[in-house]
């Protein structure tokens, strides 16, 4: 899933302005709400037409995904990446289903097929065959849900995206109790959908990677 470019998958202090420090020179400093201001100041049609791209680009990688993983399902060579394949399958499935009852609501149309790249990395990868069908299977999905964390976490609040991680650290499963991921504050009601969406998914997708990155390193030792 080297194509894929979601995409990320949300931050949430007042001082006396004559004992605060001048917080614009430091690096990194303020630009939480720097972020939420600009957003917040985004005309409704670019809001709109950042929503269609990010839910046509799920639309997109969730068929990918299935189809990736219909094809291991009957090419990969280990009961593991077998199972991994029916993951996603039945995990991309309701997530794309969740795409596309956003992408209903807000009136947006969205793919339910692939496109032209990403056909051509399906037939790429349909002429491999024994472990290297596996391995070339299992790196794409590594990378491709890198490149789908990445995106999703342009629209998550950072401080429980943070905490979130600490709790995660060696889970390829989420334990039930963790600290909630919040979306990006947006007052822009569009916007904060499609942050709340990546927000939900996230977690799903954290999984999928570790999953895979295990899988693949494995993989290496055969």
């Amino acid at each position: 899933m080297k194509t894929h470019r979601l995409l990320p998958f949300t931050l949430v202090a007042t001082l006396s302005a004559s004992c605060s420090p001048d917080n614009s020179k430091i690096p990194g400093q303020g630009q939480g709400s720097e972020r939420a201001a600009a957003e917040e100041s985004v005309p409704a049609d670019m809001s709109r037409g950042d929503a269609k791209d990010f839910l046509h680009h799920m639309a997109i990688v969730n068929a990918t995904e299935i189809e990736l993983g219909k094809l291991a399902r009957e090419r990969g060579t280990t009961e593991t990446i077998k199972k991994f394949a029916q993951m996603m399958i039945d995990q991309h499935t309701v997530s794309g289903e969740k795409v596309k009852a956003l992408a209903s609501d807000l009136k947006i149309d969205t793919p339910d097929r692939l496109d032209d790249q990403h056909l051509d990395q399906r037939d790429k990868l349909a002429k491999q065959s024994g472990t290297d069908f596996d391995r070339e299977y299992t790196s794409t999905m590594v990378d491709g849900h890198k490149d789908l964390i990445d995106q999703l976490e342009h629209r998550i609040d950072k401080k429980t995206l943070d905490q979130w991680k600490i709790g995660m650290k060696g889970k390829t499963t989420v334990p039930s109790g963790t600290i909630a991921i919040l979306p990006d504050r947006s007052d822009d009601p569009t916007t904060m959908r499609v942050n709340q969406l990546a927000a939900d998914i996230y977690p799903t997708v954290y999984a999928h990677l570790e999953t895979a990155k295990a899988i693949e390193t494995s993989l290496k030792k055969r």
